[in-house]
């Protein structure tokens, strides 16, 4: 399942409605955070494992044990092969360059195992930035940037094929790029500079795949073009690396339209390269795989099974055995009438085995991997495989979530030890029970944590299974009574009455909520629900009401449509909304069954705004306002006063108080001056902490963030790509 991609609504800070706010008064505070005291803190992933799409994984040929791994939203990774985990690469990457976490392909030099390069740019539209190389000396521990003149897309169709970056076999000094829009750039001083090249046979265009492949093969290097259609060229070749060339004999036609991956056999001269109909991940529907000699010029099929009839599906990944000539490993792509599979030949293509027929999986580790099932899938999304180059029956390949691996050939687990890519959008701490954590992601629903440190052990929450999690929220004088909403199959919202162990979906569910489940609340002891309902495409439809623990609804057409509703934490009675179109509080008294507006004149426009409610209070309100700092009322939103300390806030969120401290901690995503960074106050915002630092900073956290009503300091943060990361002084 794929991450979701953000919209840019999501990650541009908001600029509304600023002349609104002069009336507003100001509470003091000191506008700089305290950086002569800033806390040490220890930053580490909840884990989940895997989570997300792994688009390329490639072995290093000269040094045993040497791996590297990227994703389509969540960075690049170095296997440490001494602490069997993966190292993240890119977690210094800041709010301004989220963009970046996106990689759009990796590359080694074969001659120089210290040196590798990374392309990064999540996406390829207007409203994003231009990409940017990526350059270590050092395999990744420290970096030398590049910004580019083009817009790569590590998270737009096609994000499986590659690699698109090349170092030159000819001049380890020499990369090539391939780009989507902006055709074939090269670089001549190891990626610090770069440059069109003239002379390819094709010329871009604004939409399409462009080069979707750069392999070396000898001293040739051989470009995969995306767009031909299957009617015109779509390998290319340059020997010299000046003059391009269509490759001859290629093969044509809608199962070879797109070039997807390749491989070199050095043993028998041979490229391996796979097809589809289609870039994918999704949207594949034929496809094959073609074997050229590279010395005779002469083309081969060698496909594994055609796809046909029910059974339709692409090629994807593609790996040699360094050890073993004639031996490689492909993938099927987007089959899911018999599940993708891995194909292995040991004799040139002439006959293969599918690997998932005798394959074992444990996944243990990572239970969520079952999806409420008996059995794991062997995956989806095939579009990275690797065979270790010192170890034939070492094989790892990714999928839409996770990265598996095997020793033998038959045994399969989980290969995410330090890799989690999850986008989580819902975090809530409670302040009982078992787990100190309970969390909402896209694609992968919502978890319970019995521990931070391990996988939850109930995979995510079933009775229903939701794709991805858009509410969750718990009762706050009942704390074992805990609702979800999400994206499902089978029912989109259910109900928890042992702190969210074991789920029942709600008895009924408005007609709305399939098409369109939006967040949820339930008031302080757990008697009423609203529901708010968002389609994916923006759309905003009115809220419903149940006072029977999900059995009836009733509409509450007073409510702001497609706002996020608010339960006051101590008084039941209370409910509160923003309407992020009005700049408008608007607030309930008897239980939600109908809203009156209070403040107005806020910022608007935005629908990322977000209201608190501080624990344990009735009527302490808090908005986040992001580029128009942060605002409290403590009058039920009645009247809102701006906090003087905080420049913009992305996202608040409180935890248990600092000794001798009345008032919770608060924890900020946002900015006390020009940085946008993770924030405490331990004196109700009157002056601030930060307590990440440059090396931790994982691109755009703007979602939510939490602490801890039982351990001060410790505080749970989101991230769009990086998972759960939760920090704790040292």
């Amino acid at each position: 399942m794929p991450a979701s991609p953000l919209s840019r609504r999501a990650v541009l800070a908001g600029t509304a409605a600023a002349a609104a706010l002069t009336a507003i008064p100001v509470l003091p505070g000191n506008a700089r955070a305290a950086e002569a005291t800033r806390p040490a803190y220890r930053w580490r992933n909840a884990v989940i494992g895997g989570t997300g799409f792994v688009t390329g994984v490639l072995f290093h040929p000269a040094v045993r044990g040497l791996a590297y791994a990227r994703t389509d939203i969540g960075g690049a990774y170095r296997w440490d092969h001494r602490a069997a985990r993966w190292t993240p690469l890119l977690d210094q990457l800041g709010w301004d360059d989220w963009n970046l976490l996106g990689v759009e392909a990796l590359a080694i030099d074969p001659a120089h195992p210290d040196r590798l390069y990374l392309a990064l740019g999540t996406y390829a539209q207007s409203w994003a930035g231009n990409g940017a190389v990526l350059r270590s000396e050092d395999r990744g521990a420290t970096w030398k940037r590049s910004d580019l003149s083009v817009k790569l897309g590590g998270n737009e169709d096609g994000r499986g094929t590659g690699e698109r970056l090349l170092v030159d076999p000819r001049d380890s000094d020499t990369l090539w790029l391939g780009t989507r829009h902006d055709g074939l750039l090269k670089s001549r001083d190891r990626g610090v500079t770069w440059a069109a090249v003239g002379g390819f046979p094709v010329d871009p265009s604004s939409s399409g795949q462009g080069v979707t492949l750069l392999v070396a093969a000898g001293r040739t290097v051989y470009a995969g073009w995306g767009d031909g259609g299957g009617t015109t060229a779509n390998l290319y070749r340059t020997t010299d690396g000046t003059t391009w060339e269509a490759v001859p004999g290629q093969p044509s036609g809608e199962a070879a339209a797109v070039p997807i991956r390749a491989a070199y056999d050095r043993h028998t001269r041979e490229l391996y390269v796979t097809y589809a109909d289609a870039p994918g991940p999704n949207g594949q529907s034929d496809g094959s795989v073609h074997r050229l000699a590279t010395g005779a010029g002469t083309w081969t099929e060698v496909t594994p099974v055609k796809p046909g009839g029910t059974d339709t599906f692409g090629y994807g990944g593609a790996a040699v055995d360094a050890r073993r000539p004639g031996t490689v490993v492909v993938s099927t792509n987007n089959r899911w009438a018999a599940v993708d599979t891995l194909f292995r030949t040991t004799d040139g293509g002439r006959t293969w085995t599918s690997l998932k027929d005798s394959a074992v999986f444990d996944v243990s580790e990572t239970p969520f991997l079952k999806w409420g099932g008996d059995q794991p899938k062997f995956g989806w999304w095939i579009q990275a495989v690797a065979v270790d180059p010192y170890d034939s029956r070492h094989v790892l390949y990714g999928t839409g979530a996770t990265l598996y691996g095997t020793r033998d050939l038959k045994h399969w687990a989980p290969r995410t030890r330090g890799l989690e890519e999850t986008s989580v959008t819902q975090l809530i701490s409670p302040p009982v029970g078992e787990a100190h954590l309970i969390s909402g992601s896209r694609d992968i629903g919502v978890m319970y944590h019995e521990r931070l440190t391990a996988s939850p052990s109930r995979g995510m929450a079933t009775n229903p299974v939701f794709g991805s999690a858009t509410g969750l929220a718990q009762a706050a004088g009942r704390p074992s009574y805990v609702v979800r909403t999400g994206w499902g199959d089978n029912g989109n919202g259910a109900c928890s009455n042992d702190g969210g162990r074991t789920w029942a979906p709600f008895t009924a569910q408005p007609s709305i909520a399939h098409d369109a489940p939006g967040p949820i609340a339930t008031n302080a002891d757990g008697s009423v629900l609203l529901w708010s309902f968002v389609h994916w495409d923006g759309t905003k439809h009115a809220a419903h009401r149940s006072a029977d623990n999900g059995a009836t609804w009733s509409e509450v057409s007073s409510f702001p449509k497609g706002a996020t509703p608010v339960a006051d934490p101590a008084d039941p009675a209370l409910f509160y909304a923003y309407d992020t179109d009005t700049g408008t509080v608007y607030a309930s008294t008897d239980s939600g069954r109908s809203f009156t507006a209070r403040a107005t004149g806020l910022p608007s426009g935005d629908s990322q705004f977000q209201l608190v409610a501080a624990p344990g209070r009735s009527g302490d309100l808090w908005l986040s306002v992001k580029g128009n700092g942060l605002y409290r009322s403590t009058d039920g939103g009645g009247t809102f006063a701006t906090i003087g300390s905080c420049r913009a806030s992305h996202t608040l969120g409180f935890g248990k108080a600092a000794d001798g401290a009345e008032y919770p901690a608060l924890y900020l995503v946002g900015s006390t001056e020009t940085i946008t960074a993770v924030y405490r106050s331990d004196d109700e915002a009157k002056t601030w902490v930060r307590i990440n630092d440059d090396a931790h900073q994982w691109g755009w956290t703007g979602q939510t963030v939490t602490g801890d009503p039982r351990v001060h300091g410790r505080v749970y943060l989101a991230t769009n790509g990086r998972g759960i990361q939760y920090g704790e002084p040292v």
